[in-house]
């Protein structure tokens, strides 16, 4: 069971994980099946607390490690709304935060998990992480 913020539970749905995914994969190259992988991949992770309820905020972490070696704008996208950017600046400490670890991703052989996509969309991408663009006017 899943205990949401309201403190209402629900049963763990797979179906409602994949659905909230695709929206942030929206007019990205992620394919049916590694949303599916992606689905399994969390409801493992959540299975595998042992615990009979889980917070939906453990749920939303689940979701984040997957989604970040699927694709990385789209794990932005997730990312975003799920710990709630509400700033630029949050969004560059995110992209900083992606491109220290797209280093240390392509040394481990990058994008070895289930559902991993070959180039620029898995770990290791720093090409999905453009530098912003000079604001200063």
């Amino acid at each position: 069971m899943v205990v949401k913020r309201s403190g209402v539970t629900e049963p763990f749905s797979r179906t409602k994980v994949i659905n909230g995914v695709r929206k942030a994969c929206q007019g990205r190259p992620v394919t049916e099946d590694a949303l599916a992988q992606l689905g399994q991949r969390v409801e493992e992770a959540v299975r595998a607390s042992g615990s009979a309820e889980v917070a939906a905020h453990e749920v939303g972490l689940a979701i984040l490690g997957p989604l970040r070696e699927l694709d990385l704008v789209a794990y932005l996208r997730f990312a975003s709304v799920y710990q709630a950017f509400d700033s630029l600046e949050d969004f560059e400490a995110a992209i900083a935060e992606l491109r220290e670890g797209a280093g240390h991703s392509a040394a481990e052989g990058g994008g070895t998990g289930a559902g991993s996509q070959k180039d620029d969309r898995g770990r290791g991408g720093a090409a999905e992480v453009p530098a912003p663009a000079d604001t200063a006017g």
